[in-house]
């Protein structure tokens, strides 16, 4: 439990960190960089509500996103969400079988440790999509990695 933790929190950090990178930014009106942080917030959410055995269907992963604010109260949302969902398990919970279906309709079934996993390799994998925009147009990528956070 103490590593999926701690890698929770480095996922609400690195979160925060890009999205203010964004935010501060020349290109936060750029529409790939909103649509893939969006992605990473609504992903987040939709990993939680299966968690929380709700469905997940109301959920469009890829839809084009207006502004910044929304995602900063939906990445703020999740956080808070996911500390209250994690503070009450334990470690045998982590090994809870979920049925859920995808956002397709198709069933699955997955432990609650893989889907932390997935949770938070998830987001890491598309804000290094996010760094790799960044760096092409010249501004500057944002030190996400986990040893800066753990060194703080």
């Amino acid at each position: 439990m103490k590593t999926i933790k701690r890698m929770m929190d480095h996922l609400y950090w690195a979160d925060a960190r890009i999205l203010e990178a964004l935010e501060e930014s020349e290109m936060k009106n750029n529409d790939l960089l909103k649509k893939l942080v969006r992605h990473v917030a609504v992903a987040e959410r939709v990993w939680l509500s299966r968690l929380q055995g709700k469905g997940s269907a109301q959920y469009s992963l890829w839809e084009e996103a207006e502004d910044l604010t929304a995602i900063r109260t939906m990445f703020e949302e999740n956080a808070e969400q996911y500390r209250v969902y994690i503070e009450g398990l334990e470690e045998f919970d982590l090994d809870v079988m979920i049925d859920y279906a995808n956002q397709n309709g198709v069933p699955f079934r997955t432990s609650v440790r893989d889907i932390l996993s997935q949770v938070i390799l998830h987001g890491q994998y598309h804000r290094g999509q996010i760094n790799r925009v960044l760096r092409i147009e010249l501004a500057e990528p944002v030190q996400v990695d986990y040893i800066t956070f753990a060194r703080l």
